[in-house]
């Protein structure tokens, strides 16, 4: 009986003893570290896009997606304030181009515009579609354009052409939610604009001027050629300011007469060239320099003046030339380039997003012209010149004197006496033009060769 009460309480022992084994072999769990959660960074603005590839609409106006969220890299020693966790509310707008972005002249600008937008405003997203033209995009409108960008999220467009001017004006009346400005337009002016559209341009006008007045301190022969886009009142005064700037500085500085300064121009049909339906841009340069001229002075959107004068360049020719629209237009043919009178859209694109994004952006008219203290100061100044390596000595000594005499009123380049081509009078002596004088040109000015309308 004892054995059996012994047995009974060694087994009990045991069995004791393997519980107790068990319960030490798994340790009170206790809760399982999370990853440590990455210090909070202050958002940036989105990353630039790439220049996209495709050419449709679709896909040309679709915005970059925002980056994967990477794993969190382990924390580093640095702090960073609790204020800087706040988050950046994006927004999306809208850029309608002519012509390629990538064209060395006015599309690029404007697309170059709209980095510069993104860049300066916190959350500030570019779509855009390229090449909205009937050769281009047969039977692609503006109106489908719009719908895609709004369907994408934008509720500011920017349309960067005189050819939009009609439909960006039915673009807004169809759309009121969104604001649209127009750029070369005047309906705003003329009270034809819906509230939610508003017009903006740079005062070309003085640039052109500029560039004028370094064709005619470089000429050797007297004779300049303007190569011209379509006939209008923008590319009628603009033509006619280089002509203006041209004989100031040969008759001036120079001190020849006025009758011995050629200036003649020739318009090819559209902002650039459309095989088929323009003239070849090309020919007409060779045909310039064929006749004689050794400066040619481009008005047109694209590089065609400045590549075919580096090309005689190299052929032996004296020539030179004068590009537009884009700031490093120079680099094509930096050799023979004289510089470069050009838009800069990205302080008025900043301006009209910031005022839309305060709520109080207000339709307006605006024809900005250059900020005097430094006409390329890439943050204030909406037009420019920048002279090229081939302007050189007196020739830009006597630019920069030129540019002066703009910036402090002692010139005036629309001022009296001064005629139409057909020998109208167009200002008396002493008369300055006013801003819708000098708008809408209504012909070239005598002195100049080529058709007014």
């Amino acid at each position: 009986m004892l054995a059996r009460k012994l047995w009974m309480t060694l087994t009990l022992l045991v069995i004791v003893s393997l519980v107790l084994v068990a319960c030490g072999a798994t340790p009170t769990p206790t809760a399982t570290p999370k990853p440590p959660t990455a210090t909070p960074v202050p958002p940036t603005a989105t990353k630039l896009p790439a220049a996209p590839t495709a050419t449709t609409a679709a896909a040309a106006t679709t915005p970059t997606a925002a980056p994967p969220t990477a794993t969190p890299a382990p924390p580093t020693p640095t702090t960073v304030p609790p204020t800087a966790t706040a988050a950046v509310k994006p927004f999306t707008f809208g850029v309608i181009l002519v012509g390629p972005y990538n064209d060395h002249g006015w599309s690029e600008a404007h697309y170059t515009a709209g980095l510069y937008a993104e860049k300066m405003i916190p959350g500030a997203k570019m779509i855009y579609l390229d090449k909205l033209n009937s050769a281009d995009r047969k039977g692609v409108t503006l109106d489908q354009v719009v719908a895609d960008m709004v369907s994408k999220g934008a509720r500011f467009i920017f349309t960067t052409s005189d050819d939009f001017k009609d439909d960006t004006r039915l673009a807004a009346e169809k759309y009121k939610d969104v604001t649209f400005m127009h750029i070369s337009g005047d309906d705003v002016w003329t009270g034809k604009a819906p509230k939610n559209e508003g017009n903006y341009m740079g005062r070309m006008e003085y640039p052109k001027a500029i560039a004028g007045c370094a064709a005619a301190m470089t000429t050797q022969t007297g004779k300049i050629g303007y190569l011209g886009p379509l006939i209008n009142d923008e590319t009628r005064r603009l033509a006619s300011a280089a002509y203006l700037g041209a004989r100031y500085c040969w008759t001036t500085y120079r001190g020849k007469a006025a009758a011995d300064l050629k200036f003649d121009v020739k318009w090819i049909g559209f902002w650039f060239n459309i095989p088929g339906v323009t003239l070849d841009p090309t020919k007409v340069a060779n045909d310039f320099f064929t006749a004689g001229v050794d400066v040619l002075m481009s008005g047109i959107d694209t590089t065609e003046a400045l590549v075919q004068a580096g090309q005689k360049a190299k052929q032996g020719q004296k020539v030179w030339a004068i590009p537009y629209d884009f700031k490093d237009a120079c680099k094509e043919a930096p050799d023979v380039c004289l510089g470069v009178p050009y838009f800069n859209w990205g302080p008025a694109y900043v301006k009209y997003l910031k005022a839309w994004l305060n709520g109080t952006w207000k339709q307006d008219f605006e024809w900005a012209g250059p900020d005097w203290k430094d006409i390329n100061n890439p943050d204030t100044s909406a037009v420019g010149f920048i002279a090229g390596p081939a302007l050189t000595g007196d020739a830009k000594a006597k630019v920069d004197a030129y540019i002066k005499g703009l910036a402090d009123g002692s010139i005036v380049p629309f001022k009296g006496p001064l005629n139409f081509q057909d020998g109208s009078v167009f200002l008396k002596a002493g008369e300055t033009a006013t801003d819708k004088q000098i708008w809408y040109l209504p012909q070239l000015l005598e002195g100049m060769t080529g058709p007014s309308k």
